[in-house]
């Protein structure tokens, strides 16, 4: 039976992209059979394979898992083309042109949730552990009905949730405590734990803040990761790094060095036993 575990953010950018693919690497490393997964992806910046096309964040996470590069870990692709329209790919291949309002009302929730499931599943087959990646945060509001790639897929995947956050751009702490707050009741218990990211400093001026964390949620902060320079492209115009990525052998390879780099960076500041331990 598959194990699988999802990191969500309590923003876009908080660091879920680039956790999913120091753990796939991580838990690579261990021994395991691992996979990235992402029900639903917003982004221009694409992955073409042979007769697909999925995100680029999933097949840079596959590379990291050491695992063939397939539709199933992005089987829908929302390539934004402006005015709240986006071409739609399901399962890599190009669907159809769809406005938000008709994406949301007539398919998201039909279609695209029995979609993103059989993927799963699919997937399941063949590794033993799945790490599926949020999208933007669990606590939009607005949103919540809609969102097929958060806590519905968590708990249809009976998936453990690490909630993660950026803390240089400030108000983390509150981002956290929002974030649990405005989770809808039935998915709070999903969440095990925080991973605080991009952090300068001396670690202990943040541990009066755990510990406030600790009484306001009950729950652990599981890591601290630094602020760490590598060379891996950007899912979205949030980020700073190069957003072109030419598949060669030779810069595959650059991309697993790099790969290696941020997960000894991660595997180092996070709690990988217990980690492990949450993984069902």
């Amino acid at each position: 039976m598959v194990k699988s575990l999802m990191i969500q953010g309590t923003s876009s950018g908080a660091g879920k992209t680039i956790l999913v693919t120091a753990l796939c690497r991580i838990f690579s490393d261990m021994g395991y059979t691992v996979s990235p997964f992402k029900a639903q992806n917003m982004s221009n910046f694409s992955y073409t394979g042979k007769n697909f096309e999925i995100s680029r964040a999933q097949a840079i996470q596959a590379v990291a898992a050491r695992t063939e590069i397939t539709p199933l870990q992005n089987p829908i692709l929302l390539k934004p083309l402006g005015n709240y329209r986006s071409s739609v790919f399901i399962d890599g291949k190009f669907f159809k042109k769809m406005h938000a309002s008709d994406y949301y009302e007539n398919f998201v929730l039909k279609d695209g949730l029995k979609k993103s499931m059989s993927s799963f599943k699919k997937l399941s087959e063949s590794h033993e552990i799945i790490f599926l990646e949020g999208a933007g945060s669990p606590a939009e509001i607005n949103l919540q009905k809609y969102d097929i790639t958060n806590m519905k897929m968590a708990k249809k995947t009976k998936s453990p949730v690490l909630l993660v956050t950026d803390i240089e751009r400030g108000g983390s702490f509150a981002s956290i405590v929002g974030t649990m707050e405005l989770i809808e009741k039935k998915y709070v218990e999903l969440v095990q734990g925080f991973i605080i990211n991009k952090f300068r400093g001396d670690i202990e001026i943040l541990k009066p803040g755990y510990k406030k964390l600790r009484e306001k949620t009950g729950l652990p902060v599981l890591g601290t990761i630094p602020m760490t320079k590598f060379e891996i492209p950007d899912e979205d115009s949030i980020g700073n790094s190069s957003k072109n990525l030419n598949w060669t052998p030779s810069n595959v390879k650059k991309l697993d060095k790099e790969i290696n780099k941020i997960a000894k960076v991660v595997k180092s500041s996070l709690n990988i036993r217990k980690v492990e331990k949450l993984l069902k």
